[in-house]
């Protein structure tokens, strides 16, 4: 499916490109989809003083691209959009009515493992009587769907709303829509804002202290990753479509970054003043793309070979090294790219010794 997470997926790279080329952040969103059932906090360890002291912080307001958006009160009804808002209302122990069907990376219950397994842990996994219902949005936001949820507050602090879909989603609920970029919110943001929608700011600061906690202790198994150099990129031999290359406010590249890793100075320079999260890069100059280690993702192993094998996209240095990372598990890719603190957590004992073997080969 059409994706603005994944140049080439399912839609053409011009189209993309345009719609990621739009000021402050209107881009076009083919985002997922959305669900419905259950109610607010699931948490069973929230007692009476703590649902007090949450229900104490309202109002609450948070500023956005498209102005502010004031909660009266702590919401019971949470729907979502795009990735990531459904992961961290799960993670700080809500369940919300509505949450995206996963369609890219997504398992046969149209979910993810982690989120499968926060859900069950608040006893609302899918097949339950308090799961989260599905619908899809794999052709736009579903404003029907969500409407019939009768939600509180609609979550989409790591989205790509339009300012038209954002107005057609206030007349249904509140609206916490990304803080300025499309789909550039970090997940430390993302979980900070929602957090903050849901009256659940302590437990927010938590989750992302104890997850960047997991984070480096894992990466302190590979020292090896430490002050390597990389570049992130979509990369499609026999094409002619050349290279797009993942830019600084990318998540692929933040997580990449804020695990040791040093962003290549060849992208650097040429996305200083970028709002876009890729830019392309002419197959012709792929010898141009230096860094220690080059990652991306493939829909299956044959496209690796084809990638080391082909006459241009072979001369990119790292590849022409050996370390070259080629992840063909759209799960383990859609857990990086829209990172979550229940994502991300999952994603490191597969992904790590792939960046360490990368690392190894670097001369």
């Amino acid at each position: 499916m059409a994706s603005p997470l994944f140049p080439g997926a399912g839609t053409t790279r011009r189209t993309l490109f345009k719609s990621a080329g739009k000021a402050t952040a209107v881009l076009a969103a083919a985002a997922l989809s959305l669900s419905a059932c259950s109610t607010g906090p699931a948490s069973s360890t929230s007692d009476a003083s703590a649902t007090s002291s949450s229900s104490s912080q309202f109002p609450v307001t948070i500023k956005h691209v498209f102005g502010e958006t004031t909660i009266e009160k702590q919401p019971t009804r949470v729907a979502t959009v795009s990735w990531v808002n459904d992961d961290v209302a799960v993670a700080l122990g809500v369940v919300p009515v509505g949450v995206p069907k996963v369609e890219w990376g997504g398992n046969e219950q149209g979910s993810t493992p982690w989120k499968d397994a926060a859900l069950e842990d608040l006893g609302a996994g899918f097949g339950t009587d308090k799961a989260p219902a599905q619908y899809s949005e794999a052709d736009g936001i579903n404003f029907t769907e969500i409407a019939k949820l009768t939600p509180d507050v609609i979550l989409a602090a790591y989205s790509g709303l339009t300012e038209e879909d954002y107005k057609k989603l206030t007349e249904i609920a509140p609206v916490v829509a990304h803080p300025e970029l499309a789909y550039g919110t970090s997940w430390q943001d993302s979980t900070s804002i929602i957090g903050k929608a849901l009256g659940k700011e302590a437990e927010a600061a938590k989750l992302i202290s104890d997850t960047e906690a997991t984070i480096k202790e894992k990466v302190g198994e590979y020292p090896q990753i430490e002050g390597k150099s990389f570049i992130y990129g979509n990369l499609e031999p026999a094409k002619g479509e050349g290279v797009n290359v993942y830019t600084a406010i990318d998540n692929r590249p933040r997580f990449l970054t804020d695990i040791g890793m040093k962003l290549a100075p060849v992208v650097e320079e040429n996305t200083k003043s970028s709002s876009e999260f890729f830019i392309p890069w002419s197959a012709e100059k792929a010898n141009e793309l230096e860094s220690d280690v080059f990652v991306t993702w493939v829909p299956d192993a044959s496209t690796a070979d084809a990638i080391k094998a082909d006459p241009l996209l072979s001369q990119i240095p790292a590849i022409k090294n050996g370390a070259l990372v080629a992840d063909s598990d759209n799960t383990l890719t859609l857990s990086i790219s829209a990172a979550s603190p229940l994502s991300l957590p999952w994603s490191l004992d597969t992904f790590l010794p792939q960046l360490a073997t990368a690392a190894d080969a670097v001369k």
